[in-house]
């Protein structure tokens, strides 16, 4: 599955998924990926085909529970860009 859109999702949408998703953009550059499109959302959202891959902070990880784990990112610490960075490169096969 090629991954061509990212949703970062929190409880409101607004604080802690717009962080994530600067980051991910961030990471994205450092590895090199271009042509994904990057949101944030509330976990409301969360919808099967809605993205092709769903990221939230593990306090948040019941909310998705409906998602595969391929196509969901688990953060145990949203401001761990090392984090971010191993995720998004075993997803994307790197």
């Amino acid at each position: 599955m090629a991954i061509q859109k990212i949703l970062c999702c929190c409880g409101s949408g607004l604080g802690s998924s717009l962080m994530v998703e600067m980051q991910i953009q961030d990471v994205l550059n450092e590895l090199g990926i271009s042509g994904v499109e990057v949101e944030h959302s509330t976990v409301s959202d969360v919808t099967p085909g809605a993205a092709d891959l769903f990221i939230v902070a593990r306090d948040l990880e019941d909310f998705i529970a409906d998602i595969p784990d391929s196509e969901k990112i688990i953060l145990s610490n949203i401001l761990d860009k090392d984090e971010m960075k191993e995720k998004l490169t075993e997803k994307f096969g790197l």
